[in-house]
């Protein structure tokens, strides 16, 4: 089980090994009396939201609270037992604060501030897409042994995993669930690796394993499928190869299929439960659950998201799931005393606002237990958007930098990947750092099977190589203004973690 740190992390005095009640102990709950028999709920005059209703595990506390929803003018739409929480839809206005009050709930709150309708991913940038007469150019240089498109895959080198592959390539026994807008399992780079049973549409907050749910809306939710080819593109003689090309790959589907492509919250938690029990060793997760870039313990719709996510992703590690997140773009110091937030809630009117990073959480990616991955270019460095923070940041991984330009055909400093409709592009952002990681501890896993999330978590960080705060004030995007100050030193600090991750040493 994954270890806290000594930087405040979420749940400092709590033991991530205790049960999934107890670790929510930095919780105290809410509850008081259930309401006063005989009392009516408010008529369903308000917007139809969703919401998260976190309670006690035991069955008799759940069906007493259930029952309470149905009085309260709420729908249930899933309900997660083993961990507490409950998915409900409800138009009464008075909802969540009436829940609060019910005997045995620790948490209850709006998970977003829109109504529901009949983007939080962590790319930065539009997409480039390679055309067919780049992609033949390409392809007619290519070096003997590689992939025709793995020139211009300047991060595969940059972490060794060329080499690797030829060592090691990931074991068939270990999946990396990318929990994201959907995978596109018909590539011809991804299909050999793709897991179906292993995949499901978790939208709605309730498991959808119809074939092909999980894939994306779209040929615009393409994230999910460049972030796959990333970890598991197979060497195949097609298109890029990915870092662990001998693993599978599986697709849960949480962004809403329109064009927001939302994550919220009710569909992570769906989605963290799912890949527990359906056997996946490590998720990636490349994106923050909407609509709060933050998420504050002081206000109790935002206190309940992060109650249940976690309780999701702590019940995934029980279950044997390490959890890969990406730190965000916003290069933004999560160990500061204050950031400035102006872009939540993303589903309503953004408002601005200052934000403790310490009591303000960003979700998944600060919760104990999850690998909290940066992003560096080619030349090793910070990338100029990439967030940052002593005792946050666990390693960085090449997730790409426009200003830090490769020696390689395309001049391309962004990472090359696998897009929806047999398609590769550009993309960079600590979206694509994220699955670099996940596919070394994916390798890890393969010559470690009896590694647990904890010990994984270790031996990442064990095989990482740190360059060390940089010696010169640091400018990114070389404007000669000072973008980032880092702190610690050579073994660990706040740009790099414990390094950048190097698949050649995990194999080896």
């Amino acid at each position: 089980m994954a270890h806290l740190r000594s930087r405040r992390r979420l749940a400092l005095a709590v033991p991530v090994v205790l049960s999934l009640t107890a670790s929510l102990g930095f919780l105290p709950s809410v509850a008081s009396a259930a309401p006063a028999a005989g009392t009516v709920a408010r008529a369903a005059d308000g917007p139809n939201l969703a919401y998260v209703v976190n309670t006690r595990t035991d069955h008799r506390t759940i069906e007493s609270v259930r029952r309470e929803i149905a009085h309260n003018g709420g729908t249930v739409v899933a309900s997660y037992e083993r961990i507490g929480v409950i998915v409900v839809h409800s138009a009464n206005p008075d909802f969540g604060a009436r829940m609060r009050a019910v005997r045995g709930v620790d948490s209850a709150g709006a998970t977003r501030t829109a109504p529901l309708s009949a983007a939080g991913t962590t790319d930065e940038g539009a997409a480039q897409v390679l055309s067919r007469a780049e992609q033949a150019r390409l392809a007619a240089s290519a070096a003997a042994g590689e992939e025709p498109l793995e020139a211009d895959q300047w991060d595969l080198r940059a972490i060794g995993a060329d080499r690797a592959a030829r060592i090691n390539p990931g074991s068939r026994n270990v999946t990396v669930g990318v929990i994201d807008t959907g995978v596109d399992d018909t590539h011809p780079d991804i299909a050999p690796n793709f897991s179906a049973s292993q995949s499901a549409n978790c939208v709605s907050g309730k498991a959808d394993t119809t074939y092909g749910a999980w894939r994306p809306a779209d040929a615009d939710h393409y994230h999910g499928t460049h972030v796959a080819g990333e970890i598991a593109a197979a060497r195949n003689g097609i298109g890029v190869a990915g870092v662990a090309p001998g693993v599978k790959v599986a697709s849960i589907t949480v962004a809403q299929p329109d064009a927001t492509s939302l994550f919220y919250p009710e569909s992570v938690v769906c989605a963290f439960v799912f890949a527990a029990d359906h056997g996946i060793e490590v998720t990636n997760n490349s994106y923050y659950v909407d609509p709060w870039l933050y998420n504050c313990m002081d206000d109790p719709d935002q206190r309940a998201i992060v109650d249940a996510v976690n309780r999701a992703q702590l019940y995934a590690q029980r279950k044997g799931t390490l959890n890969v997140a990406s730190a965000g773009n916003s290069n933004d110091d999560l160990d500061a005393d204050a950031i400035v937030d102006d872009s939540s809630p993303d589903d309503s009117t953004a408002h601005t606002r200052t934000v403790d990073p310490h009591e303000c959480f960003d979700v998944p990616t600060q919760l104990p237990g999850v690998v909290t991955v940066s992003a560096v270019g080619v030349k090793g460095t910070k990338s100029y958007y990439s967030s940052y923070g002593r005792g946050v940041v666990d390693v960085a991984g090449p997730g790409g930098d426009k200003y830090q330009i490769p020696d390689t055909p395309s001049k391309n400093g962004r990472i090359l990947s696998t897009m929806p409709n047999n398609q590769y592009g550009f993309l960079q952002g600590t979206s694509m750092a994220s699955p670099h990681v996940a596919a070394v501890a994916a390798l890890l896993k393969s010559a470690h099977p009896h590694a647990t999330p904890a010990a994984l978590q270790a031996l990442l960080k064990a095989q990482a190589a740190n360059p060390g705060c940089p010696t010169e004030p640091y400018d990114g995007d070389g404007d000669g203004v000072v973008d980032a100050t880092c702190a610690g030193g050579k073994r660990v600090n706040g740009f790099y973690g414990f390094g950048v991750v190097n698949a050649l040493r995990a194999v080896k």
